[in-house]
């Protein structure tokens, strides 16, 4: 096992958990739940199992599709995304019948 790419992916994952929707949701069933650490288990157990269909969807995807394809619908999707987020948050955040 390289140990540069564990440590990589290890940091870039951490990050980029810290605060999503995930957490919270973990954050507010472990708030309501008197049993912790049956939260940890299946919280963990859903990222690994998160991970682990990635890794091999990832794995068979890049034996069909060129690796520039695939980085750029990643980046396409991410702009997408992240230009989305930029639309909806330079209005009032509402949403009005006439919006629809």
């Amino acid at each position: 096992m390289s140990t540069g790419i564990f440590f990589s992916i290890f940091l870039t994952i951490f990050v980029a958990e810290l605060g999503d929707k995930t957490q919270i949701a973990t954050l507010a069933i472990s708030g309501t739940s008197q049993r912790p650490l049956a939260v940890f288990l299946g919280s963990s157990l859903a990222l690994v199992m998160a991970s682990l269909i990635g890794v091999l969807l990832g794995g068979s995807i890049a034996k069909f599709i060129p690796q520039l394809f695939i980085e750029l619908a990643a980046a396409i999707g991410f702009m997408v995304i992240g230009l989305n987020l930029l639309i909806s948050s330079s209005g009032n955040g509402r949403v009005t019948s006439s919006d629809k």
